[in-house]
């Protein structure tokens, strides 16, 4: 039986993008969230309601990937058009436009204090970018990677990124560092549990694997979903007792971290649909995801049935 503490039902569905929804992403208190997709925009929703506030466009191809900043004063987005954008949230007007990477742009971040962006590209390169400079080159490059960087976390003194040459690469910003690890697959999603103690990684091998951050030990692995050919996002939830991933057969799966058991399962879209993105909200159990099929579904557990902005 499925935990209570889990999401289990659709309580709305964001519906306004034309074609696959690429990127679902909470803002840092979980009261709304940002869609991006194959129709060259990004939306800003209230989840919780299902409304959409606003739309923000500027990019000539897909976008792949969005993010709020702290503050909700701005937002960012990256795609195929090798473009990194910065918009204000409130009028909806392009602040900055970076350009740099050679190839599409797959996820980008905020630094904590949002004066910096941090985006990771095709080209195999991470680029960092200052907000506050004139200046529009980057202010570092990160050219580690062999091949495609495809993930992206930033907490206050680390890197996290994951990429298709195999590897899981912590960038210690404070300590001038890198520390990285194969895998053993290509890595479509590499993330820190919310303790910070462990990384969640995606691979193109149908496994999600947890390894310790300091030792780079494998801790456990998890399996039963199908991801073999697209970047699909995983991470632990809020309270750390579970890893979440989509799936390549439109299905969500969750398992106990502890025990690498397969404990839930969430059927979104047909067995042909991609669940591409998924954001878990920071305090209680409310998942969005993402498909394929145009889909962007607002999942909540038997506690979060009411309306919960903050």
């Amino acid at each position: 039986m499925a935990s209570s503490s889990l999401p289990q039902h659709v309580t709305a569905e964001l519906t306004g993008h034309q074609g696959p929804a690429r990127a679902v992403r909470f803002n840092h208190s979980g009261s709304y969230c940002l869609t991006c997709g194959s129709d060259k925009a990004v939306k800003l929703w209230n989840p919780h309601r299902g409304a959409i506030v606003k739309t923000y466009t500027g990019h000539g191809r897909e976008v792949l990937d969005a993010a709020a900043a702290r503050d909700n004063t701005k937002i960012a987005s990256c795609g195929a058009d090798k473009l990194v954008i910065l918009f204000d949230v409130s009028t909806g007007n392009v602040i900055r436009k970076f350009r740099g990477h050679m190839e599409r742009i797959n996820c980008l971040k905020f630094n904590e204090e949002c004066t910096l962006l941090i985006s990771g590209s095709y080209d195999a390169t991470v680029r960092v970018w200052d907000l506050k400079s004139r200046n529009f080159e980057p202010i570092q490059v990160l050219d580690d990677a062999k091949d495609s960087v495809t993930s992206l976390q930033v907490t206050d003194y680390e890197i996290l990124t994951g990429s298709v040459d195999s590897y899981v690469r912590n960038y210690d910003i404070r300590m001038g560092k890198l520390y990285q690890d194969c895998v053993g697959s290509s890595v479509t999603s590499a993330s820190f549990t919310n303790d910070r103690q462990c990384i969640v990684a995606s691979t193109l091998d149908n496994r999600v694997r947890l390894f310790d951050k300091i030792g780079g030990s494998l801790l456990n692995e998890f399996s039963g979903h199908k991801n073999e050919d697209y970047k699909i996002d995983s991470f632990s939830t809020n309270t750390d007792a579970h890893i979440v991933s989509g799936s390549e057969d439109g299905r969500i799966c969750f398992w106990d971290l502890v025990e690498a058991k397969l404990s839930h399962t969430l059927q979104q879209g047909s067995k042909s649909s991609i669940i591409y993105s998924l954001a878990y909200h920071p305090k209680e159990p409310c998942l969005l995801a993402a498909s394929s099929d145009g889909s962007i579904k607002v999942w909540k557990g038997i506690e979060r049935t009411a309306d919960a902005t903050e």
